[in-house]
């Protein structure tokens, strides 16, 4: 580890991830995704954006004989992402790619996973406060790849019948659907987070199906605090944190 790192700890998921420490560190999105997405035991899933490696991490402790493949373009984060996974000796389940996502059939056949999933950039090139750390605008807003980029190649690597799950910002949730309608992916499930239940949704989560139809079930929002400003009942469920 260097001095521009540090080590943090996902006690509930057995979990030691290092992180930037200016850089981007990920959040509470993640585990919201990982939760609503539900890998299966035995199931193959594919992470677009990989960053430090969080979600396969995730999803390698939820379900066992799991296998993950995550994909991130940035040099430096993908093999960020390869340390966290030897760290936590996870090399036999999850593997890394560095490449970026409008190159996915470089690397995979089609229809090769059950479950692709992703928490992509969701700002616009050349909108919004520019951080002044590096590498949070990579995270944050969209450079090589746009959402419609993120979405072909989800439909490109998703089994039929295969899930799709991102977590995104409700300020494009009409471009999202839209996107998906050209596509052909049929939403199944859409879920609004809210920071508290008197504000506005700060994220959205949503499953896409590939290669059949079905009618989308909006599901009761989530609360990530209470009336008290302590983590609701299912955020606390979801960070596997005791009362």
């Amino acid at each position: 580890m260097t001095r521009g790192e540090t080590i943090d700890k996902l006690q509930a998921y057995d979990l030691t991830i290092i992180q930037p420490r200016h850089g981007y560190r990920f959040s509470l999105d993640p585990l919201i995704l990982c939760d609503f997405a539900r890998i299966l035991e035995g199931e193959k899933a594919a992470d677009l954006g990989v960053g430090c490696g969080v979600i396969p991490l995730l999803l390698a402790r939820s379900a066992g004989g799991t296998l993950i493949t995550g994909i991130e373009m940035q040099a430096e984060m993908a093999g960020l992402a390869m340390r966290n996974v030897s760290l936590n000796n996870l090399s036999d389940r999850i593997s890394i790619v560095q490449g970026d996502v409008t190159e996915v059939k470089k690397y995979f056949p089609g229809s090769t996973f059950d479950l692709v999933i992703s928490n992509p950039p969701y700002r616009k090139r050349g909108t919004g406060r520019v951080s002044p750390k590096p590498g949070r605008d990579n995270a944050r807003h969209e450079s090589t790849a746009s959402l419609p980029d993120f979405l072909a190649a989800a439909k490109y690597l998703a089994k039929v019948s295969g899930r799709i799950c991102f977590i995104y910002h409700p300020s494009r949730i009409a471009e999202l659907f839209a996107e998906a309608a050209v596509l052909k992916l049929a939403p199944l499930r859409l879920r609004m987070v809210h920071g508290s239940a008197a504000a506005e949704a700060r994220m959205f989560v949503v499953e896409m199906v590939k290669g059949r139809k079905g009618d989308v079930k909006v599901l009761p929002p989530l609360f990530v605090y209470d009336d008290h400003g302590e983590y609701g009942e299912e955020m606390r469920e979801i960070l596997r944190t005791a009362d």
